[in-house]
């Protein structure tokens, strides 16, 4: 393993947030050569020697027991999410990698004629890499009416939302609270790398957004880990105006690493009218059933 990996980069991370004082130690000087605790000082409060934890930091251990990585998760005042995202990264780094290159991801029949039945409301279907596998006309309307909507049914040419996010001006305008919403993106994007460490597809996107955006760089160095379940957003939509959503993530039984992403809005609010007047200005009615259902490929 070359560097820490992902497992050493979440421990010094989250070990540089803490202070002496979160933790009950004192500081006795103004002076701190590293940011956060010191090693020996983490190690100390989880009972485990200065040794082993630097080794296990350095990514040289792959071993932890679970009595050692819940003494870790205790000194590091991890709360249930991060606890589980550590837990996936050490039994991750026990394995050893075997990287093959996925394939495109692919929608069941069941999951098209769902997407289908909820054309009242916008939704689009999401892949672990938050890559757009298909959306309603409606979810198009409002999230990406920019774009092509048979776009999603080539795998080549599928937008991913998390590049959408940071890197389409289209995308970084329609959220009032764009800071808001990219940090769940990438809390809930550190969550699938710690599901599936070894992915190339996953690796280069962070890579790529690495490359391009400050903004992800700074929050993706934050190591905060949270999944996208459910959230309000106001959006600036160029065509209706604001309207406020909430984006709520459904697992999809047949896929359980794709999930299908809803936008509803409050009975007989100015919203619902404003979805309203979308869907009337975007056609008011669901694709033609061969486009919904896509090429013959993405089915199988």
């Amino acid at each position: 393993m070359n560097g820490p990996g992902p497992l050493g980069d979440f421990l010094q991370a989250r070990r540089t947030r803490l202070r002496p004082e979160d933790v009950g130690l004192r500081d006795f000087g103004p002076r701190r050569r590293v940011a956060g605790l010191r090693r020996e000082e983490l190690a100390q409060l989880a009972g485990v020697s200065v040794s082993y934890y630097t080794r296990l930091e350095q990514g040289l251990s792959r071993g932890a027991s679970i009595e050692v990585l819940d003494a870790i998760a205790r000194a590091l005042l991890l709360d249930d999410h991060e606890r589980e995202h550590l837990d996936r990264l050490a039994d991750a780094a026990r394995r050893a990698p075997r990287v093959r290159r996925p394939r495109p991801e692919r929608l069941a029949d069941e999951t098209r004629d769902l997407l289908r039945a909820v054309d009242g409301v916008p939704a689009l279907v999401l892949g672990r890499r938050t890559d757009a596998l298909a959306w309603n006309t409606l979810g198009h309307a409002l999230l990406a009416g920019h774009l092509d909507f048979a776009s999603p049914d080539n795998p080549a040419e599928r937008p991913n939302l998390s590049r959408m996010l940071f890197l389409d001006p289209h995308c970084r305008e329609l959220y009032t609270d764009w800071k808001r919403k990219a940090r769940a993106v990438v809390g809930n994007l550190r969550i699938t790398v710690g599901r599936h460490p070894q992915d190339p597809l996953l690796a280069e996107l962070i890579g790529e957004l690495t490359m391009k955006s400050p903004e992800f760089v700074a929050l993706w160095g934050d190591h905060r880990v949270a999944p996208c379940d459910a959230a309000s957003y106001e959006l600036h939509h160029p065509v209706v105006g604001t309207v406020t959503v909430t984006q709520q993530t459904l697992a999809v039984a047949r896929s359980p690493e794709q999930a299908l992403i809803v936008c509803t809005t409050p009975a007989g609010s100015a919203s619902e009218e404003a979805l309203a007047l979308l869907r009337q200005t975007s056609g008011g009615r669901a694709p033609h059933a061969d486009n919904v259902r896509g090429p013959e490929w993405a089915s199988r």
